[in-house]
């Protein structure tokens, strides 16, 4: 209705206009706002699942040699297990 309001209402008009053009910026920067917020969460929250996914890791490594060392696996078992877990761990 932009045309129309200048044609009608000469310099209110276009004020009105510009009115409506700066709240649909302010509404367009409150969503990508939102949105960066989101995606900061989301990409924290990926880095802390990566730390805990690679701490588990380390915790079985170690439990596995623990085992071997101690001769409740052996090292046969031990290949074995290492190689169902990368094989699982591929089709992901």
């Amino acid at each position: 209705m932009g045309w129309a309001r200048t044609l009608f209402l000469g310099d209110i008009g276009n004020r009105l206009d510009i009115a409506d053009t700066e709240r649909d910026i302010g509404e367009i920067r409150t969503k990508l706002s939102r949105q960066r917020k989101l995606d900061s969460r989301q990409d924290e929250t990926i880095a802390q699942l990566q730390k805990e996914n690679q701490d588990l890791e380390l915790c079985v490594a170690a439990l596995v040699k623990t085992l071997e060392r101690k001769g409740v696996l052996s090292t046969g078992e031990v290949t074995k297990l290492v190689e169902m877990i990368e094989s699982d761990a591929g089709g992901e």
